[in-house]
């Protein structure tokens, strides 16, 4: 395997220089960040940062906002865990905009500085929005580089030149790289977001290739709200003494979120326990979790048949389908997106207050994504999961992993 060698400012492959790390114990992986800035104007940002946040929106810092952002603009590696909705994206963003120059009497402020990789187009056009936003009196130009657009398009605008900030998906980069129309001379800053996503077995021969492609010296940021030992482990082969800011895995559930499991006898039984939900609860916007294409599929057409207005969304669905579903779904015009892990990491959509697992996801770090989407930000919300005899022992393992408490749907709806 290829890695990149921190200690000699190239790759190397393993073995080689004694590049990569032997993994050590799990205390290599406890929290040794802990200074924390309660205010937005105590953390020493440039003024067009500061008006860029006062003017999105935040007023103080979120926990990990206040912890998060410091290592970051001190030019540290840094491993950032955090519930989901709390304030990751805006983390690592005002981070990004401290460090970048985009001052053009300054020598490389119309180059590429700080590169953001996402594991889904509906992520990285959100986190490219949080970046456009903040940075509007700095005038930082953001491109965004996701599948299912045009290539050529991409490539026009990065020909053009000024783009300060690029944010996409790991496909389209990778492509980008190769092709030589995506120069890193200038890169400063790495984000990966959603990290163990990034880093497990789907994505992790492309973000190997990439690592090719960019500066010895380069600072790497990693978020994510789960970051399983495996993964962490393998941060070692490529991070130089990072910032590390750990939740441990107990402390991960949302406090906000009522969690219940309906237990259902047959697979053909799950669809009436749904409609009983819908003719019992005021439902304002939800999401419902299926595995597979096929099952969302299904479902809706189910749906469909009993007059429920419903949006499906999955990965084969081409880019202006997801962009118009995604789209009626933050206006509130559709109020039930049927969904594969595909919306699981990120999404922001406040008025999600409802998550329903119409099928328990393949794996633990995927149920605390799911239900993130509801109670964003600390807001009140509802995860409810349905559970056939053969998922009793992984609802179990779920609650043990989490050590929270999934309790018996209540017979009496108004209790919710």
């Amino acid at each position: 395997m290829v890695v990149l060698c921190r200690k000699k400012g190239k790759r190397a492959q393993e073995g080689e220089h004694g590049c990569v790390c032997v993994v050590e114990n799990e205390e290599t992986f406890q929290t040794n960040w802990d200074l924390e800035v309660k205010s937005f104007d105590e953390m020493g940002l440039k003024e067009d940062v500061l008006r860029g946040i006062f003017g999105y929106g935040f007023k103080e810092p979120s926990p990990i906002q206040q912890r998060g952002i410091l290592p970051i603009i001190q030019g540290k590696d840094t491993i950032a865990q955090a519930q989901s909705g709390t304030g990751k994206t805006g983390a690592f963003t005002i981070g990004v905009l401290q460090t970048i120059e985009t001052d053009p009497k300054q020598v490389g402020s119309d180059q590429i500085q700080a590169l953001i990789v996402s594991p889904t187009r509906e992520l990285s056009m959100q986190i490219a929005y949080v970046v456009h936003s903040i940075g509007e009196y700095q005038n930082v130009k953001v491109q965004l580089c996701v599948g299912g657009t045009q290539v050529k398009d991409d490539i026009k605008q990065l020909k053009d030149g000024g783009t300060q900030v690029v944010v996409g998906t790991v496909g389209r980069i990778n492509d980008l790289m190769k092709k030589g129309f995506l120069k890193t001379d200038h890169l400063k800053l790495f984000v990966l977001d959603e990290a163990d996503e990034m880093l497990s077995k789907g994505f992790k021969p492309q973000i190997q290739e990439i690592f090719k492609y960019l500066p010895p010296d380069i600072q790497i940021c990693l978020f994510s709200a789960t970051l399983p030992p495996e993964i962490l482990s393998m941060t070692q082969h490529f991070m130089r003494d990072p910032a590390k800011i750990l939740v441990k895995s107990q402390e991960l559930t949302l406090e906000g979120i009522h969690q219940y499991y309906i237990a259902v006898e047959k697979e053909e039984w799950k669809m009436e326990v749904m409609l009983n939900l819908y003719a019992n609860l005021d439902i304002n916007q939800a999401i419902i979790y299926c595995n597979t294409k096929k099952r969302v599929e299904e479902l809706q057409t189910l749906m469909q048949e009993r007059d429920f207005v419903v949006s499906i969304m999955h990965g084969e669905m081409d880019q202006q389908q997801r962009d118009i579903v995604m789209k009626q779904f933050r206006s509130g015009s559709v109020r039930v997106l049927i969904t594969t892990d595909l919306l699981a990491r990120g999404i922001d959509v406040q008025q999600v207050g409802l998550v329903i697992n119409y099928e328990l996801p393949q794996r633990k770090e995927s149920y605390i994504h799911r239900i993130g989407r509801a109670g964003r930000f600390g807001r009140k919300g509802t995860a409810i999961n349905f559970v056939l005899p053969k998922d009793a022992r992984f609802i179990k393992e779920i609650q043990e992993h989490y050590s929270t408490q999934i309790d018996a749907m209540p017979t009496d709806l108004d209790e919710l």
